[in-house]
């Protein structure tokens, strides 16, 4: 049966006996509208907004919500509750977790209407389950790796949840009203202690989008010790990927502590250095230090001190490596002082911060990445390697290789590009969802 409701129907009302009286009319028509207890909470989305949620994208953005319908009893919907999401004929998308403050309204979690809150717990409890059967086979723990992502929010079907491990410590973030919830935290620490027992598991907030989200602050201390009795919870360990050694501060460093996801370009980028090497924008020193195991001279740039002092002791681990020399300078500032001193290297790696965090800074990020690939052609000796990445989701592969491109062109070097390479499989990408696919890296050589 079509379930239909007439737009103009759907405005946000904060008279209870109205939504009633409006329902019951649409009732008399005779198809009826579904909603969660019964009148409500819903959300009402524009036909564009409501094609992609039919192609597959599982966001609706606030200026595609024509109108809300609170629960019976309510004069609007609580930020974190589940609502059924309809176009404007009426006819139900599936269920989604609402803000009331994020540029994204609702993030889809059910092709079916009216999913009650039980029913999303059990579905968060089934899907990390599934989410580390996937990683078991993607990323099997191993003497050599034994750090990944376990859950990869909308990849895994489970929109505002991410979480890494870096060996012993298992480090959760909450990014949406809806799941920054002591339920949801139940739920997922449930299977996270059975799964990793021995594994000290903490939720670490996201400062910026706590603010966005509107969020509190989650209780201190762990969800989990994984320590004896008696002893205090770890912050620290040491992890290893590619059969390298690197620390980890759980309460320290950009996202959930280290970038995973460029685990498998860290071994791709070994390959291929040689000679003088640098390493622009480092961080901790991931790319360097795994292109100093074959490389006589690595330098490592980065404008953070504290993200260099980490580096130095991550080398520090890895004795059997040659030594990097670390920079702290602007990147920007540091290539064209080099270019105009005419320094030359025979691999270069760009992997700058995201510089396009919305839409509107897309357009200067394209200027940013086109300075820092040209400045990088011009200093690198013939047949040298170009390892180049974006992690900005705004900007796409097809702008990201235009730019690229167009550096090529203004530096009058001849580009090959010999691989494009994106995260690595435990931060799976959905087809549907182009915003997964965030991490590009090209691999070039220069003549």
């Amino acid at each position: 049966m079509r379930i239909r409701v007439y737009a103009r129907e759907l405005r946000l009302v904060d008279d209870c006996a109205t939504i009633e009286i409006m329902f019951k009319k649409m009732e008399e028509r005779g198809p009826r509208v579904v909603a969660a207890e019964p009148y409500g909470p819903a959300a009402a989305i524009t036909r564009r907004a409501a094609d992609r949620l039919r192609a597959g994208h599982l966001w609706v953005y606030r200026s595609d919500v024509e109108s809300l319908v609170p629960p019976l009893g309510a004069t609007e919907i609580a930020g974190g509750s589940l609502v059924t999401v309809m176009d404007s004929r009426g006819i139900p998308l599936g269920s989604g977790i609402y803000s009331s403050a994020s540029q994204i309204a609702v993030r889809m979690v059910a092709a079916e209407a009216t999913v009650t809150r039980p029913a999303y717990l059990e579905s968060v409890r089934e899907r990390v389950v599934a989410a580390l059967a996937l990683r078991d086979d993607l990323a099997p723990e191993s003497m050599a790796n034994d750090a990944c992502r376990l859950i990869f929010s909308e990849a895994d079907g489970l929109p505002g949840i991410i979480v890494d491990r870096y060996n012993d410590l298992v480090i959760v973030q909450l990014l949406t009203q809806g799941t920054a919830q002591d339920d949801v935290r139940a739920a997922l620490t449930e299977v996270l202690r059975e799964r990793l027992p021995a594994a000290t598991i903490w939720e670490r907030p996201d400062a910026k989008v706590r603010e966005l989200e509107q969020l509190a602050l989650p209780s201190p201390g762990p969800l989990h010790s994984g320590d004896g009795d008696g002893e205090p919870p770890r912050l620290t360990t040491t992890f290893t990927i590619n059969d390298l050694r690197f620390h980890f501060d759980a309460g320290s460093g950009q996202k959930t502590g280290a970038f995973l996801d460029q685990r498998l370009n860290y071994a791709a980028a070994a390959g291929y250095a040689r000679g003088a090497t640098l390493d622009v924008c480092t961080y901790q020193g991931g790319f360097a230090i795994h292109m100093a195991q074959r490389c006589r001279q690595v330098t490592g740039v980065d404008a953070s001190r504290g993200a260099l002092e980490v580096a130095d002791r991550n080398l520090a681990l890895n004795p059997g490596v040659a030594a990097v020399q670390w920079i702290e300078a602007d990147a920007f500032e540091l290539l064209r002082e080099y270019e105009a001193a005419g320094e030359q290297y025979d691999t270069i790696v760009l992997d700058p911060p995201a510089f396009a965090k919305s839409k509107r800074a897309a357009e200067g990020a394209m200027r940013g990445y086109k300075e820092l690939n040209l400045r990088a052609m011009k200093m690198l000796q013939p047949g040298g390697t170009l390892i180049t990445c974006s992690c900005s989701h705004h900007v796409g592969l097809p702008e990201f290789t235009e730019v690229v491109q167009a550096a090529a062109t203004d530096a009058g070097r001849r580009v090959q590009l010999l691989e494009v390479r994106g995260a690595a499989p435990d931060h799976p990408a959905v087809l549907t969802l182009p915003e997964t696919s965030y991490l590009k890296c090209l691999i070039c050589r220069v003549g």
